[in-house]
Protein backbone atom coordinates (compact mmCIF):
# COMPACT_ATOMS: atom_id res chain seq x y z
CA UNK A 1 0.00 0.00 0.00
CA UNK A 2 1.32 3.42 -0.96
CA UNK A 3 1.30 6.14 1.71
CA UNK A 4 0.69 9.78 0.77
CA UNK A 5 1.00 13.00 2.68
CA UNK A 6 -1.93 15.02 3.86
CA UNK A 7 -3.16 17.35 1.14
CA UNK A 8 -1.34 15.46 -1.58
CA UNK A 9 -3.51 14.36 -4.52
CA UNK A 10 -3.73 10.67 -5.17
CA UNK A 11 -1.95 9.54 -8.29
CA UNK A 12 -3.45 6.85 -10.48
CA UNK A 13 -1.29 4.66 -12.61
CA UNK A 14 -2.03 4.16 -16.29
CA UNK A 15 -3.11 0.60 -15.58
CA UNK A 16 -5.62 1.77 -12.99
CA UNK A 17 -6.82 4.51 -15.35
CA UNK A 18 -7.42 2.05 -18.19
CA UNK A 19 -9.35 -0.14 -15.77
CA UNK A 20 -11.63 2.79 -14.92
CA UNK A 21 -12.16 4.37 -18.35
CA UNK A 22 -11.50 2.17 -21.34
CA UNK A 23 -12.91 4.63 -23.90
CA UNK A 24 -10.34 5.48 -26.58
CA UNK A 25 -9.22 9.02 -27.20
CA UNK A 26 -8.76 12.01 -24.90
CA UNK A 27 -11.45 12.99 -22.38
CA UNK A 28 -13.01 16.29 -23.50
CA UNK A 29 -14.98 18.63 -21.22
CA UNK A 30 -18.76 18.56 -21.71
CA UNK A 31 -20.17 21.83 -23.04
CA UNK A 32 -22.78 23.63 -20.96
CA UNK A 33 -26.14 24.52 -22.49
CA UNK A 34 -25.29 28.19 -21.91
CA UNK A 35 -22.45 27.83 -24.39
CA UNK A 36 -25.04 27.37 -27.13
CA UNK A 37 -27.59 29.92 -25.80
CA UNK A 38 -25.63 32.70 -24.08
CA UNK A 39 -27.68 34.89 -21.74
CA UNK A 40 -26.77 38.31 -20.46
CA UNK A 41 -28.01 40.15 -17.37
CA UNK A 42 -30.92 42.60 -17.81
CA UNK A 43 -29.98 46.19 -18.39
CA UNK A 44 -26.81 45.49 -20.42
CA UNK A 45 -26.33 47.74 -23.46
CA UNK A 46 -26.78 46.16 -26.88
CA UNK A 47 -23.14 46.70 -27.83
CA UNK A 48 -20.91 45.88 -24.90
CA UNK A 49 -17.26 47.04 -25.10
CA UNK A 50 -14.98 44.08 -24.63
CA UNK A 51 -11.73 44.22 -22.76
CA UNK A 52 -8.51 44.05 -24.66
CA UNK A 53 -7.93 40.55 -25.95
CA UNK A 54 -4.78 38.73 -24.82
CA UNK A 55 -2.00 38.29 -27.36
CA UNK A 56 -2.75 35.62 -29.93
CA UNK A 57 -1.16 32.23 -29.43
CA UNK A 58 1.28 31.03 -32.08
CA UNK A 59 -0.40 29.25 -34.95
CA UNK A 60 1.89 26.30 -34.72
CA UNK A 61 0.85 23.48 -32.42
CA UNK A 62 -2.55 22.19 -31.37
CA UNK A 63 -4.55 23.60 -28.44
CA UNK A 64 -5.88 21.19 -25.92
CA UNK A 65 -9.63 21.20 -25.02
CA UNK A 66 -8.75 22.33 -21.49
CA UNK A 67 -7.14 25.47 -22.93
CA UNK A 68 -10.30 26.25 -24.95
CA UNK A 69 -12.52 25.93 -21.89
CA UNK A 70 -10.18 28.17 -19.89
CA UNK A 71 -10.31 30.85 -22.59
CA UNK A 72 -14.13 30.76 -22.59
CA UNK A 73 -14.20 31.29 -18.83
CA UNK A 74 -11.79 34.21 -19.15
CA UNK A 75 -13.95 35.82 -21.86
CA UNK A 76 -17.03 35.64 -19.67
CA UNK A 77 -15.09 37.06 -16.71
CA UNK A 78 -13.82 39.92 -18.86
CA UNK A 79 -17.34 40.63 -20.17
CA UNK A 80 -18.84 40.91 -16.69
CA UNK A 81 -15.75 42.68 -15.42
CA UNK A 82 -16.22 45.41 -18.03
CA UNK A 83 -19.48 46.37 -16.27
CA UNK A 84 -18.52 45.43 -12.74
CA UNK A 85 -15.33 47.49 -12.31
CA UNK A 86 -14.55 51.07 -13.19
CA UNK A 87 -11.61 52.12 -15.34
CA UNK A 88 -9.76 53.66 -12.44
CA UNK A 89 -7.98 52.00 -9.53
CA UNK A 90 -10.98 52.64 -7.25
CA UNK A 91 -13.08 49.89 -5.69
CA UNK A 92 -15.20 47.74 -7.96
CA UNK A 93 -18.71 49.03 -8.61
CA UNK A 94 -21.42 46.57 -7.49
CA UNK A 95 -23.44 45.10 -10.36
CA UNK A 96 -26.70 46.87 -11.19
CA UNK A 97 -29.77 45.37 -9.51
CA UNK A 98 -32.02 43.76 -12.13
CA UNK A 99 -35.55 45.17 -12.29
CA UNK A 100 -38.29 43.28 -10.50
CA UNK A 101 -40.14 40.80 -12.66
CA UNK A 102 -43.74 41.51 -13.63
CA UNK A 103 -46.33 39.20 -12.14
CA UNK A 104 -47.02 36.14 -14.24
CA UNK A 105 -50.57 36.24 -15.55
CA UNK A 106 -50.59 32.49 -16.09
CA UNK A 107 -49.83 31.89 -12.45
CA UNK A 108 -52.96 33.74 -11.25
CA UNK A 109 -51.00 35.22 -8.39
CA UNK A 110 -51.76 38.75 -9.57
CA UNK A 111 -54.98 40.67 -9.11
CA UNK A 112 -58.31 39.49 -10.52
CA UNK A 113 -58.02 41.82 -13.51
CA UNK A 114 -54.93 39.99 -14.73
CA UNK A 115 -56.08 36.53 -13.69
CA UNK A 116 -59.69 36.52 -14.90
CA UNK A 117 -59.60 38.90 -17.88
CA UNK A 118 -61.42 42.03 -19.05
CA UNK A 119 -64.79 42.55 -20.75
CA UNK A 120 -65.82 45.25 -23.23
CA UNK A 121 -69.54 46.01 -23.58
CA UNK A 122 -72.00 48.88 -23.97
CA UNK A 123 -75.49 49.63 -22.59
CA UNK A 124 -78.36 51.70 -23.99
CA UNK A 125 -81.68 52.39 -22.25
CA UNK A 126 -84.41 53.11 -24.82
CA UNK A 127 -86.84 54.98 -22.62
CA UNK A 128 -89.58 55.35 -25.23
CA UNK A 129 -89.76 51.61 -25.95
CA UNK A 130 -88.89 50.47 -22.41
CA UNK A 131 -85.96 48.42 -23.67
CA UNK A 132 -82.42 47.89 -22.36
CA UNK A 133 -79.97 47.01 -25.16
CA UNK A 134 -76.81 45.23 -23.99
CA UNK A 135 -74.08 44.87 -26.61
CA UNK A 136 -71.44 42.34 -25.55
CA UNK A 137 -68.28 43.16 -27.51
CA UNK A 138 -65.30 41.05 -26.55
CA UNK A 139 -63.26 39.68 -23.67
CA UNK A 140 -59.48 39.64 -23.38
CA UNK A 141 -57.07 37.50 -21.39
CA UNK A 142 -59.63 35.11 -19.90
CA UNK A 143 -58.51 32.52 -17.40
CA UNK A 144 -57.83 29.13 -19.08
CA UNK A 145 -60.38 26.55 -17.96
CA UNK A 146 -59.72 23.49 -20.17
CA UNK A 147 -56.85 21.01 -20.34
CA UNK A 148 -55.60 22.54 -23.58
CA UNK A 149 -54.98 25.88 -21.85
CA UNK A 150 -58.00 27.53 -23.51
CA UNK A 151 -61.73 27.93 -22.81
CA UNK A 152 -65.14 27.81 -24.53
CA UNK A 153 -66.54 31.12 -23.23
CA UNK A 154 -70.00 32.65 -23.36
CA UNK A 155 -71.54 35.62 -21.54
CA UNK A 156 -74.85 35.56 -19.68
CA UNK A 157 -76.90 38.41 -18.23
CA UNK A 158 -79.19 38.68 -15.19
CA UNK A 159 -81.12 41.53 -13.63
CA UNK A 160 -80.75 41.87 -9.86
CA UNK A 161 -82.58 41.62 -7.55
CA UNK A 162 -84.85 38.84 -8.73
CA UNK A 163 -82.38 36.88 -10.86
CA UNK A 164 -84.00 33.82 -12.40
CA UNK A 165 -84.18 31.87 -15.64
CA UNK A 166 -86.90 34.28 -16.74
CA UNK A 167 -84.54 37.25 -17.02
CA UNK A 168 -81.43 35.38 -18.18
CA UNK A 169 -79.98 36.22 -21.58
CA UNK A 170 -76.82 34.72 -23.06
CA UNK A 171 -74.51 34.97 -26.04
CA UNK A 172 -73.37 32.17 -28.29
CA UNK A 173 -70.41 30.03 -27.21
CA UNK A 174 -67.03 30.54 -28.91
CA UNK A 175 -64.71 27.53 -28.91
CA UNK A 176 -61.04 27.31 -27.89
CA UNK A 177 -60.21 30.94 -27.21
CA UNK A 178 -59.19 33.22 -24.36
CA UNK A 179 -59.97 36.36 -26.38
CA UNK A 180 -63.53 35.90 -27.68
CA UNK A 181 -65.29 38.49 -29.84
CA UNK A 182 -69.09 38.17 -29.69
CA UNK A 183 -70.46 41.53 -30.90
CA UNK A 184 -73.98 40.44 -29.90
CA UNK A 185 -76.80 42.72 -28.74
CA UNK A 186 -79.14 41.23 -26.12
CA UNK A 187 -82.29 43.16 -25.25
CA UNK A 188 -84.45 43.29 -22.13
CA UNK A 189 -88.00 44.41 -22.90
CA UNK A 190 -90.36 45.97 -20.39
CA UNK A 191 -87.70 47.91 -18.48
CA UNK A 192 -89.32 50.78 -16.60
CA UNK A 193 -87.86 53.93 -15.04
CA UNK A 194 -88.38 52.28 -11.66
CA UNK A 195 -86.24 49.34 -12.80
CA UNK A 196 -83.51 51.73 -13.89
CA UNK A 197 -83.35 53.12 -10.37
CA UNK A 198 -83.34 49.91 -8.35
CA UNK A 199 -81.99 47.23 -10.71
CA UNK A 200 -78.41 46.07 -11.30
CA UNK A 201 -77.19 44.25 -14.41
CA UNK A 202 -74.91 41.29 -13.75
CA UNK A 203 -72.78 40.05 -16.65
CA UNK A 204 -71.02 36.72 -16.10
CA UNK A 205 -68.50 35.00 -18.35
CA UNK A 206 -68.53 31.19 -18.15
CA UNK A 207 -66.82 28.23 -19.78
CA UNK A 208 -69.15 25.75 -21.46
CA UNK A 209 -68.51 22.04 -20.90
CA UNK A 210 -70.39 19.36 -22.81
CA UNK A 211 -70.00 16.60 -20.24
CA UNK A 212 -69.82 18.59 -16.99
CA UNK A 213 -71.37 21.63 -15.39
CA UNK A 214 -70.39 24.92 -16.99
CA UNK A 215 -67.63 26.67 -15.07
CA UNK A 216 -67.70 30.26 -13.84
CA UNK A 217 -64.82 32.50 -14.98
CA UNK A 218 -65.67 36.01 -13.77
CA UNK A 219 -68.40 38.62 -13.54
CA UNK A 220 -69.10 42.33 -13.34
CA UNK A 221 -72.12 44.31 -12.12
CA UNK A 222 -73.45 47.66 -13.33
CA UNK A 223 -76.16 49.59 -11.43
CA UNK A 224 -78.62 50.75 -14.09
CA UNK A 225 -78.97 54.14 -12.40
CA UNK A 226 -75.56 54.98 -13.91
CA UNK A 227 -77.14 55.07 -17.38
CA UNK A 228 -78.72 58.12 -18.97
CA UNK A 229 -81.87 57.49 -21.04
CA UNK A 230 -81.22 57.21 -24.80
CA UNK A 231 -77.44 57.50 -24.38
CA UNK A 232 -75.06 54.61 -25.12
CA UNK A 233 -72.40 54.09 -22.46
CA UNK A 234 -69.33 51.94 -23.16
CA UNK A 235 -67.53 49.90 -20.49
CA UNK A 236 -64.19 48.10 -20.32
CA UNK A 237 -64.13 46.38 -16.95
CA UNK A 238 -61.97 43.77 -15.22
CA UNK A 239 -63.85 40.61 -14.35
CA UNK A 240 -64.16 39.79 -10.65
CA UNK A 241 -64.66 36.66 -8.63
CA UNK A 242 -68.23 35.56 -7.98
CA UNK A 243 -69.89 37.97 -5.59
CA UNK A 244 -72.32 36.75 -2.92
CA UNK A 245 -76.05 37.10 -3.55
CA UNK A 246 -78.09 39.07 -1.04
CA UNK A 247 -79.72 36.41 1.14
CA UNK A 248 -82.22 38.92 2.53
CA UNK A 249 -83.95 39.16 -0.86
CA UNK A 250 -87.61 38.13 -0.63
CA UNK A 251 -87.92 34.84 -2.47
CA UNK A 252 -91.66 35.37 -2.89
CA UNK A 253 -90.89 38.23 -5.26
CA UNK A 254 -88.85 36.18 -7.71
CA UNK A 255 -89.34 37.61 -11.18
CA UNK A 256 -91.09 35.38 -13.71
CA UNK A 257 -91.18 37.73 -16.69
CA UNK A 258 -92.79 40.99 -17.88
CA UNK A 259 -96.24 41.85 -19.19
CA UNK A 260 -97.44 44.88 -21.15
CA UNK A 261 -100.94 45.96 -20.07
CA UNK A 262 -103.10 48.80 -21.36
CA UNK A 263 -105.89 50.44 -19.33
CA UNK A 264 -108.62 52.78 -20.52
CA UNK A 265 -111.92 53.86 -19.00
CA UNK A 266 -114.37 54.33 -21.86
CA UNK A 267 -117.11 56.91 -21.25
CA UNK A 268 -118.94 55.61 -24.30
CA UNK A 269 -119.03 51.99 -23.15
CA UNK A 270 -119.24 52.90 -19.45
CA UNK A 271 -116.59 50.36 -18.66
CA UNK A 272 -112.92 49.57 -18.10
CA UNK A 273 -111.02 48.30 -21.15
CA UNK A 274 -108.13 46.00 -20.21
CA UNK A 275 -105.68 45.22 -23.00
CA UNK A 276 -103.22 42.31 -22.79
CA UNK A 277 -100.61 43.32 -25.35
CA UNK A 278 -97.63 41.01 -24.91
CA UNK A 279 -95.29 39.27 -22.47
CA UNK A 280 -91.50 39.11 -22.45
CA UNK A 281 -88.89 36.83 -20.86
CA UNK A 282 -91.41 34.45 -19.30
CA UNK A 283 -90.18 31.62 -17.11
CA UNK A 284 -89.80 28.31 -18.97
CA UNK A 285 -92.15 25.71 -17.51
CA UNK A 286 -91.81 22.85 -20.00
CA UNK A 287 -88.98 20.38 -20.52
CA UNK A 288 -88.23 21.82 -23.98
CA UNK A 289 -87.20 25.14 -22.42
CA UNK A 290 -90.39 26.97 -23.43
CA UNK A 291 -93.95 27.52 -22.21
CA UNK A 292 -97.42 27.54 -23.75
CA UNK A 293 -98.65 30.76 -22.10
CA UNK A 294 -102.06 32.37 -21.80
CA UNK A 295 -103.33 35.22 -19.58
CA UNK A 296 -106.32 35.47 -17.24
CA UNK A 297 -107.78 38.67 -15.76
CA UNK A 298 -110.12 39.24 -12.80
CA UNK A 299 -111.67 42.43 -11.45
CA UNK A 300 -112.02 41.89 -7.69
CA UNK A 301 -113.92 41.73 -5.46
CA UNK A 302 -115.98 39.53 -7.78
CA UNK A 303 -119.10 38.45 -5.91
CA UNK A 304 -120.83 36.91 -8.93
CA UNK A 305 -117.60 35.37 -10.27
CA UNK A 306 -118.28 36.70 -13.74
CA UNK A 307 -115.20 38.88 -14.21
CA UNK A 308 -112.88 36.16 -15.51
CA UNK A 309 -111.44 36.68 -19.00
CA UNK A 310 -108.88 34.53 -20.75
CA UNK A 311 -106.64 35.04 -23.80
CA UNK A 312 -105.78 32.44 -26.43
CA UNK A 313 -102.88 30.04 -25.80
CA UNK A 314 -99.60 30.81 -27.58
CA UNK A 315 -97.57 27.67 -28.25
CA UNK A 316 -93.90 27.19 -27.45
CA UNK A 317 -92.79 30.73 -26.71
CA UNK A 318 -91.45 32.85 -23.86
CA UNK A 319 -92.28 36.14 -25.62
CA UNK A 320 -95.94 35.84 -26.72
CA UNK A 321 -97.96 38.59 -28.38
CA UNK A 322 -101.69 38.54 -27.55
CA UNK A 323 -103.13 41.96 -28.50
CA UNK A 324 -106.47 41.10 -26.89
CA UNK A 325 -108.81 43.49 -25.06
CA UNK A 326 -111.54 42.82 -22.48
CA UNK A 327 -114.31 45.13 -21.24
CA UNK A 328 -115.61 45.32 -17.66
CA UNK A 329 -118.87 47.26 -17.38
CA UNK A 330 -118.51 49.36 -14.24
CA UNK A 331 -119.13 52.91 -13.10
CA UNK A 332 -116.10 55.14 -12.99
CA UNK A 333 -116.64 55.95 -9.32
CA UNK A 334 -116.56 52.25 -8.36
CA UNK A 335 -113.09 51.61 -9.83
CA UNK A 336 -111.40 53.06 -6.75
CA UNK A 337 -112.75 50.09 -4.77
CA UNK A 338 -111.65 47.47 -7.29
CA UNK A 339 -108.46 45.53 -7.89
CA UNK A 340 -107.34 44.13 -11.26
CA UNK A 341 -105.58 40.78 -10.99
CA UNK A 342 -103.62 39.57 -14.03
CA UNK A 343 -102.04 36.09 -14.05
CA UNK A 344 -100.03 34.19 -16.68
CA UNK A 345 -100.28 30.40 -17.00
CA UNK A 346 -98.60 27.59 -18.91
CA UNK A 347 -101.11 25.35 -20.68
CA UNK A 348 -100.60 21.58 -20.25
CA UNK A 349 -102.57 18.72 -21.75
CA UNK A 350 -103.67 15.99 -19.36
CA UNK A 351 -102.54 17.73 -16.16
CA UNK A 352 -102.97 20.92 -14.21
CA UNK A 353 -101.78 24.10 -15.84
CA UNK A 354 -98.68 25.71 -14.31
CA UNK A 355 -98.73 29.17 -12.79
CA UNK A 356 -95.99 31.35 -14.29
CA UNK A 357 -96.50 34.72 -12.60
CA UNK A 358 -98.89 37.56 -11.94
CA UNK A 359 -99.40 41.21 -11.04
CA UNK A 360 -102.07 43.15 -9.16
CA UNK A 361 -103.13 46.70 -10.07
CA UNK A 362 -105.29 48.80 -7.77
CA UNK A 363 -105.53 51.42 -5.08
CA UNK A 364 -103.62 49.18 -2.64
CA UNK A 365 -100.75 48.46 -5.03
CA UNK A 366 -97.35 50.19 -4.96
CA UNK A 367 -94.92 51.78 -7.37
CA UNK A 368 -95.67 51.48 -11.09
CA UNK A 369 -98.74 49.32 -10.42
CA UNK A 370 -100.38 52.04 -8.31
CA UNK A 371 -99.32 54.81 -10.72
CA UNK A 372 -100.79 52.96 -13.72
CA UNK A 373 -104.13 52.51 -11.95
CA UNK A 374 -104.21 56.12 -10.76
CA UNK A 375 -103.40 57.48 -14.25
CA UNK A 376 -106.26 55.40 -15.69
CA UNK A 377 -108.75 56.82 -13.20
CA UNK A 378 -107.51 60.35 -13.74
CA UNK A 379 -107.51 60.29 -17.54
CA UNK A 380 -110.83 59.10 -18.97
CA UNK A 381 -110.92 57.86 -22.57
CA UNK A 382 -107.13 57.73 -22.72
CA UNK A 383 -105.33 54.46 -23.36
CA UNK A 384 -102.32 54.05 -21.06
CA UNK A 385 -99.77 51.25 -21.58
CA UNK A 386 -97.27 50.13 -18.93
CA UNK A 387 -94.89 47.23 -18.46
CA UNK A 388 -95.17 45.32 -15.19
CA UNK A 389 -93.04 42.65 -13.54
CA UNK A 390 -94.59 39.24 -12.97
CA UNK A 391 -93.86 37.61 -9.61
CA UNK A 392 -94.29 34.02 -8.54
CA UNK A 393 -96.73 34.88 -5.72
CA UNK A 394 -99.63 37.31 -5.34
CA UNK A 395 -100.49 38.34 -1.77
CA UNK A 396 -104.04 37.25 -0.92
CA UNK A 397 -104.66 35.58 -4.27
CA UNK A 398 -105.89 32.02 -4.73
CA UNK A 399 -103.72 30.62 -7.51
CA UNK A 400 -105.78 27.86 -9.08
CA UNK A 401 -106.79 27.56 -12.69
Amino acid sequence: MTLRRRGEKATISIQEHMAIDVCPGPIRPIKQISDYFPRFPRGLPAAAPRAAAPPAAPAAGRRSPADGARDDEEDVDQLFGAYGAGPGPGPARPPAKPPEEEPDADGYDSDDCTALGTLDFSLLYDQENNALHCTIGRAKGLKPMDHNGLADPYAKLHLLPGASKANKLRTKTLRNTLNPTWNETLTYYGITDEDMIRKTLRISVCDEDKFRHNEFIGETRVPLKKLKPNHTKAFSICLEKQLPVDKTEDKSLEERGRILISLKYSSQKQGLLVGIVRCAHLAAMDANGYSDPYVKTYLKPDVDKKSKHKTAVKKKTLNPEFNEEFCYEIKHGDLAKKTLEVTVWDYDIGKSNDFIGGVVLGINAKGERLKHWFDCLKNKDKRIERWHTLTNELPGAVLSD
